[in-house]
C-alpha cells in the first residue's frame, strides 16, 4: 500500500441533506465521505496506517460540493478523489467503486447492471456489499444504483437521502 496516505484530515461540511464528514489527504484529495459518524471507522478500515486529525475542509472541495447542491449536477465529477492505497483499492469492490464514476447524474442503474459493469455479471448481491463499503459516497454516487424493480434500496446514508439526491439530479424513478 505504498500509495496510501500517511495523514488524513477530517472535517465537517453542512449540506441540504445534513452534515457531511470528509477525509482528505495532504494534497486535498478526497479519500472518505460519510453522512454521519461512520467516517473514522471507514478510514481505519481502508487506510489503517494513516494518522487522523481534525482540520478544515479544503476550500476548492467545499465549493465543488456547494455547486452540486446549488444545481450543478456535474460538479462532483470535478472533485479530486482517490482510492490509491486503500485496503479494498483492488479487486471487485474497487471495480464497483470505479464503475460508479461512470454513472452520470440523473441516471439510475440496477445492482445487476453495476455487477456487470464491474466485470462480474450475476453478482448483484456482491455489488451491493461493495456499494455499502463505498468510502466516498455522493462523489462515487452509489445513490444512483437501485433495485431491479426500481425500488430505492440499500443506501448507507438512508433512503430519504437517496430519494432526495435522485430528485435533486432529476433522475427518473422507475
Amino acid at each position: 500500500m505504498s500509495d496510501a496516505p500517511v495523514h488524513l484530515t477530517l472535517s465537517w461540511l453542512d449540506s441540504p441533506i445534513g452534515p457531511l464528514a470528509l477525509a482528505c489527504d495532504g494534497a486535498d484529495v478526497l479519500r472518505g465521505l460519510s453522512f454521519g459518524d461512520g467516517l473514522v471507522k471507514a478510514m481505519r478500515r481502508e487506510y489503517p496506517d494513516a494518522a487522523l486529525a481534525d482540520g478544515a475542509v479544503p476550500a476548492a472541495l467545499a465549493r465543488t460540493i456547494a455547486a452540486y447542491f446549488e444545481g450543478d449536477r456535474e460538479a462532483l465529477t470535478r472533485a479530486p478523489w482517490s482510492l490509491d492505497g486503500a485496503v479494498a483499492g483492488d479487486g471487485f469492490h474497487a471495480r464497483v467503486w470505479r464503475a460508479l464514476a461512470g454513472v452520470p447524474a440523473g441516471v439510475t442503474i440496477s445492482y445487476g447492471e453495476m455487477a456487470k459493469r464491474a466485470g462480474e455479471p450475476g453478482a448483484a448481491q456482491a455489488a451491493g456489499v461493495a456499494l455499502n463499503r463505498n468510502p466516498i459516497p455522493l462523489v462515487l454516487a452509489c445513490h444512483r444504483v437501485i433495485g431491479a424493480d426500481g425500488a430505492l434500496v440499500g443506501f448507507g446514508g438512508g433512503l430519504e437521502r437517496k430519494g432526495w439526491l435522485l430528485r435533486h439530479e432529476g433522475a427518473l424513478l422507475i
